[in-house]
């Protein structure tokens, strides 16, 4: 499992490298109409200004699910590559490392039909995370963050006439629903927690 998040890792850090440079760019225009209407504002938030890079090791699983501590790195990782606010490296040269444990998933009723059965379940991760500063030894941010993914008992959920993932659109109006029922149900919860934690290390200074 390791091999796979080291050759992840490397392709997301040369993709990164092209991404970042055009970014900056774009920055500076951002940060200069930002400055105009508003005062000084970084779109990092005030992300210590030594920490321009973070590691993100797989996390612990404390439960049952196989495959979720995958699916919930893989999903952090993709965040940060898509944002591009700090960028990916190991562990031994990083400024800074996220990790996190998953301490539970609840999964049951959510809602009802008329006649008073199931129609709807609901998938719920709950993690714990830290955010360690490398040169200054210290934990920058911990939390728990939780979301979940609802799902119906069809096996289709392009027709279930359920909003699966929450967007204010259902079955053939939504291009994202597709698949099996449950896994994306936590595809849902996962990319949540990884959109929240991403915010919180954006925003939270």
């Amino acid at each position: 499992m390791r091999g796979h998040y080291i050759e992840k890792l490397k392709n997301l850090e040369s993709n990164q490298k092209l991404k970042i440079h055009n970014q900056m760019n774009h920055l500076i225009i951002i940060s200069c109409l930002t400055f105009i209407s508003c005062g000084f504002y970084s779109l990092a938030g005030s992300i210590p200004p030594h920490i321009k890079s973070i590691s993100i090791p797989l996390m612990e699983n404390q439960t049952a699910e196989f495959g979720l501590a995958e699916s919930i790195t893989d999903g952090i990782l993709d965040q940060f590559n898509e944002v591009g606010i700090l960028s990916l490296a190991d562990p031994d040269v990083a400024n800074s490392i996220l990790s996190g444990k998953i301490i539970k998933v609840t999964e049951g009723p959510y809602t009802y039909s008329k006649q008073e059965s199931v129609s709807e379940y609901r998938y719920k991760i709950d993690i714990k995370i830290e955010w360690f500063d490398v040169l200054n030894q210290k934990n920058i941010l911990e939390g728990n963050y939780s979301a979940f993914g609802a799902y119906g008992l069809s096996g289709d959920i392009g027709s279930d006439g359920i909003d699966n993932d929450n967007d204010g659109k259902i079955d053939s109006d939504d291009d994202d629903e597709f698949g099996e029922p449950r896994s994306f149900a936590t595809k849902v919860a996962v990319r949540k927690i990884a959109e929240d934690i991403l915010n919180d290390i954006m925003t939270t200074w």
